[in-house]
Order: C-alpha cells, then sequence, then structure tokens
C-alpha cells in the first residue's frame, strides 16, 4: 500500500505533467476581436449643374399685342458655390447680345424678335458676367430660375414656325 505522503507525491507529479502540456496553449491564446482602423475620404470640389425648360409662345396671326412666356432654369450647385447664369443671342440671324430672334424654316428669311428677362417685363438677360446675368449661390440642393420671354409688338411675318435656340451658362 502506498502511503498519503506518497500519493499526494504522484499525484502532484501528475498534475505538474498536465499543466506542462496544457500551460503553452493557454498562454498563446490572445483576447478577442483584434482591432484595426481606418479613414473614409472624399474631396468634393466646387461644381454647378443646369437644364432648362423651352418656351412655346403658342400660335398668332398679326402680332398688335405682345406674348409672353416663360421658362425655368434648374440650378444645382455645391453648398457655398457662388455662381452666374447667362443667356446667349441664340441662333437665329441677326441675334446678338440681348438682341435675339426667331427665324423661319427653309427659304423663309423673316424673323420675329424675342426678350428674354431676368424679371417679369424687365432687366434683360445677356451673357455678360456682372452686367446682365443671374447670379446667387449654391444649397447643395436644386435651385429654379425664371427666364421671362416676350415677343414684343413688331411687324407681322410670313406665316411659318419660328425658332431660336438658346443657350444657358453657368458660370462658377
Amino acid at each position: 500500500m502506498m502511503s498519503t505522503s506518497n500519493r499526494n507525491r504522484s499525484v502532484t507529479r501528475v498534475m505538474a505533467a498536465v499543466l506542462a502540456v496544457v500551460m503553452p496553449f493557454a498562454s498563446a491564446q490572445s483576447t478577442s476581436p483584434q482591432t484595426a482602423t481606418f479613414d473614409v475620404t472624399m474631396r468634393v470640389v466646387a461644381d454647378c449643374k443646369i437644364s432648362a425648360t423651352g418656351i412655346d409662345f403658342g400660335q398668332t396671326g398679326v402680332i398688335t399685342a405682345a406674348k409672353t412666356g416663360q421658362s425655368n432654369l434648374t440650378v444645382t450647385c455645391t453648398n457655398t458655390t457662388p455662381y452666374n447664369v447667362g443667356l446667349d443671342a441664340g441662333d437665329g440671324a441677326g441675334s446678338t447680345g440681348t438682341t435675339r430672334y426667331m427665324v423661319g424654316s427653309g427659304a423663309n428669311t423673316d424673323k420675329v424678335q424675342l426678350n428674354l428677362y431676368r424679371n417679369a417685363g424687365s432687366g434683360l438677360w445677356g451673357n455678360t458676367q456682372g452686367t446682365d446675368t443671374m447670379t446667387g449661390t449654391g444649397t447643395g440642393n436644386e435651385q429654379t430660375l425664371t427666364v421671362y420671354g416676350e415677343i414684343p409688338v413688331q411687324k407681322s411675318p410670313t406665316p411659318d414656325n419660328y425658332k431660336s435656340k438658346i443657350t444657358a451658362s453657368i458660370y462658377f
């Protein structure tokens, strides 16, 4: 029979052997989870976009009264970006600056004068920055600018479809 002290020594040796095998694994464990951080970046630059709807003055015979119509320009600029919106003279023959004409089709050389305004009935809208353009500051959202059009009383032209293509430009 084994004495108590020998039995305790044997148990201690067995426990020491078990711990010798288990301890390297226990000390190799790490805490979970491990983490890392990273930056997410983007650069926003001053930018603007513009779109436009047309003006249709309908139809008329003799032009004995002014005809009016309007168009909307939609401007979207980055927040706090200052801008100017200009309108060119259009592609109608004889158009220059804020003097604009619509022209007929084919061999028809008649013209119809038209005026484009920044405000209803006043402030001709041109393309010279600081003089006859519309100014504003971007908000980051769409902004609507109204173009007020007028066909003044004038000599009635040959019956035809009259047209001019106006280009709206945004400067920022």
